[in-house]
C-alpha cells in the first residue's frame, strides 16, 4: 500500500491524511500532551474527521506532573499503559485509539506484563492494535513471540528511523518486521530536511542549516554525498524531497513514511511522491551515493 502518514505536530489548518502519528509527550516540557489536545480539538469540529482518520499515538515518555521519573509515570509498565491510554483518550477526545505504539524499548518490563495490559484495553475497545517504535529487530521478535503465547496478534507496525541516508534499519529491523508481518512506518524520511534539497536552498538563501543538519554537512565527505544526490536529481529533473519519499515507498515492508509538512507546498510535494515512479537507473544511482548495509546476515557474515 502506497500512502503517507502525517506527524500531527505539523497539524495546524485542518489538513487530513490517512494516518496521524503523535505521542503523549509531544509538546514537551510544560506543554507535553498539547499535540494530542490539538488533534482532539480538530476531531471535535465534526464532519466525520475521526471516522476518516487513523490515529496512532505513543506511550513511554515521562508524563509525571513535576517532571520527576516516578515509577509508572513513564515507560511501559502495565499500570503506566492503562493510565496513559485513559489520558490520551481524554486529550484526543475519542473513545478509541487505532494504533497504540510503544515509543521505545523498556528493558525493565517483561512483554508478558505489557501484553496483559494491552489485552485488557483491546477487550475494552479502547485500542484496536499495538505497534512499536524504535525497536531493534530482536525486541520485535521477543514482543511478538510473547504475544503469540497469549494467543494475541502482537505488534502490527514498527515506526523507525529510516531514510536514504540512514539505512541501518535494513539490517535487522525491516527483516524482523517483514518476518512477523509488521508494517514499517519510517520517521524522519528526509533526515531533517537534508534529503529535501538543503544545499540548493542554502545557496539560494532560502534555508539556513542548523542543529544536526549543520553538524552533518560540516563533514566534507557527507556534504559531498548530499551534493551528489542533488546533482543526480537535477540531472533527472526531479525534486529531492519527492524522490526521498518515493524511494522509501519502493522499499520492501514499508507501509508509508511519516511526513511533517509545515506549509501547503510541502504537503503537496509529499503527495506528489505517491505518483512518482523511479527508474532502475535512478535507483541504482541512489544506491551508489547512499549504499545500504546489505542483506542480513550476509552483510556481516560470509
Amino acid at each position: 500500500m502506497r500512502c503517507l502518514g502525517i506527524d500531527a505536530r505539523a497539524l495546524r489548518a485542518g489538513r487530513q491524511s490517512e494516518l496521524f502519528g503523535t505521542a503523549n509527550v509531544y509538546g514537551w516540557g510544560d506543554d507535553k500532551g498539547r499535540t494530542e489536545e490539538i488533534i482532539g480539538s480538530w476531531f471535535a469540529q465534526g464532519g466525520g474527521r475521526r471516522d476518516r482518520t487513523v490515529i496512532a499515538t505513543k506511550v513511554y515518555g515521562n508524563m509525571g506532573p513535576d517532571g520527576a521519573a516516578w515509577p509508572n509515570h513513564d515507560k511501559i509498565s502495565a499500570l503506566n499503559i492503562r493510565r496513559a491510554v485513559e489520558a490520551s483518550l481524554k486529550r484526543l477526545g475519542t473513545d478509541y485509539i487505532d494504533v497504540y505504539q510503544f515509543h521505545h524499548v523498556d528493558r525493565a518490563t517483561p512483554f508478558d506484563e505489557v501484553w496483559q495490559a494491552i489485552d485488557v484495553l483491546i477487550g475494552q475497545g479502547k485500542i484496536l492494535y499495538a505497534g512499536s517504535s524504535n525497536f531493534p529487530g530482536y525486541k520485535i521478535a521477543q514482543a511478538n513471540e510473547a504475544a503469540a503465547r497469549r494467543g494475541m496478534v502482537g505488534l502490527v507496525s514498527e515506526q523507525c528511523l529510516y531514510n536514504l541516508y540512514e539505512r541501518r534499519a535494513e539490517m535487522e529491523v525491516v527483516p524482523a518486521a517483514q518476518e512477523y508481518g509488521l508494517g514499517v512506518i519510517p520517521w524522519s524520511p528526509l533526515r531533517g530536511g537534508l534529503l529535501g534539497g538543503v544545499l540548493k536552498k542554502e545557496t539560494e538563501g532560502r534555508r539556513r542549516t542548523e542543529g544536526r543538519a549543520a553538524q552533518t554537512l560540516a563533514d566534507p565527505a557527507k556534504r559531498a554525498q548530499f551534493q551528489a544526490y542533488e546533482d543526480l536529481l537535477e540531472k533527472h529533473g526531479l525534486a529531492p524531497g519527492e524522490v526521498g519519499l518515493a524511494w522509501l515507498l519502493t522499499r520492501p515492508g514499508v507501509t508509508g513514511p511519516i511526513v511533517g509538512p509545515r506549509t501547503p507546498e510541502q504537503l503537496a510535494g509529499a503527495l506528489r511522491a505517491l505518483e512518482l515512479e523511479l527508474s532502475d537507473e535512478l535507483l541504482a544511482g541512489l544506491d551508489e551515493i547512499f549504499p545500504g548495509p546489505g542483506p542480513t546476515p550476509e552483510a556481516f557474515a560470509w
